[in-house]
């Protein structure tokens, strides 16, 4: 059951950090636009 359950959490581990890097870009642009920063 341990082996099982490492070899499950690794590609959770990677679907969240993508997920993370998803919404970050749009985050990211979206507080310049809110500061008014120029793009």
């Amino acid at each position: 059951m341990e082996l099982l359950a490492a070899l499950n959490l690794e590609p959770i581990f990677q679907l969240t950090f993508v997920a993370l890097i998803m919404l970050a870009g749009p985050a990211v642009v979206f507080l310049l636009f809110l500061r008014g920063g120029d793009l």
